[in-house]
């Protein structure tokens, strides 16, 4: 079973709880000026977890699809979304419940790519990204800077709030950056272990998948400021783009 199958459950949001609405409205306000094109048209939100930045976008005026695969994270996004302005759909990201050329724009934010342990499934999720987007439909990637990373990854960490004990333990092997999340429930010890990974690719290799995927790379910023992106010193590579006419 792969490791997103169990990971993204109830002790999930707990242990992310501090990713916050004010983080994803700056992001998405930005985003919103990638997009502006396409102001008010049809966006998926690809891996939108407990749909922060859905909600965002359907407050800039996008007419939303949040897709995500984990039961408990939709329910949540369900349960955020009191004005039922977004869609929520249970899929599986490398096979899309979608006609082609659904979208005018497609959105994977918060390093939600690279969690296959083979190339060619990470690719699909990219192939089936530019199959449901409409011909010149626009595209943001939200990735980490495999360089960054290398450079500041932090071996353990240990975190606490009322009720759990957080502990990362990081590595990196084999081109993935790998992290084991140990809970520990506070009132009755009970210990519980997570597992995430996600696939290094540098800026060449993944402008490469997403040539080869059929869409057409324009510009890789390195952060939600608008800044280039720069190997040695940016903090994300966000790849934006369109499909091929």
């Amino acid at each position: 079973m792969g490791w997103y199958k169990k990971s993204f459950g109830e002790d999930y949001l707990k242990i992310y709880a501090h990713r916050d609405e004010v983080s994803a409205q700056k992001e998405i306000g930005q985003v919103n000026e990638w997009l502006h094109e396409v102001t008010g048209g049809t966006v998926l939100d690809l891996c939108c977890g407990k749909g922060r930045h859905s909600l965002a976008l359907a407050e800039f005026g996008f007419h939303v699809t949040g897709l995500d695969l984990s039961e408990v994270l939709l329910a949540e996004a369900k349960n955020r979304d009191e004005k039922g302005i977004v869609r929520w759909v249970r899929s599986d990201a490398r096979r899309l419940p979608f006609d082609d050329g659904t979208f005018d724009a497609v959105v994977n934010l918060f390093t939600s790519f690279g969690y296959f342990d083979h190339d060619s499934e990470n690719a699909l999720v990219l192939l089936e990204m530019a199959r449901v987007l409409r011909p010149g439909g626009l595209f943001v990637i939200d990735f980490l800077n495999a360089e960054h990373i290398r450079k500041t990854l932090v071996p353990l960490s240990v975190r606490e709030n009322e009720e759990l004990v957080i502990e990362e333990i990081r590595t990196l092997n084999e081109g993935f950056v790998h992290k084991l999340i140990r809970v520990t429930e506070k009132a009755t010890k009970e210990v519980r272990e997570y597992r995430e990974q996600v696939r290094l690719y540098e800026h060449a290799e993944m402008k490469r998948m997403v040539v080869d995927a059929g869409l057409k790379l324009e510009r890789v910023f390195g952060n939600f400021d608008g800044d280039e992106y720069v190997r040695d010193s940016s903090t994300r590579l966000i790849l934006t783009g369109r499909r091929i006419e």
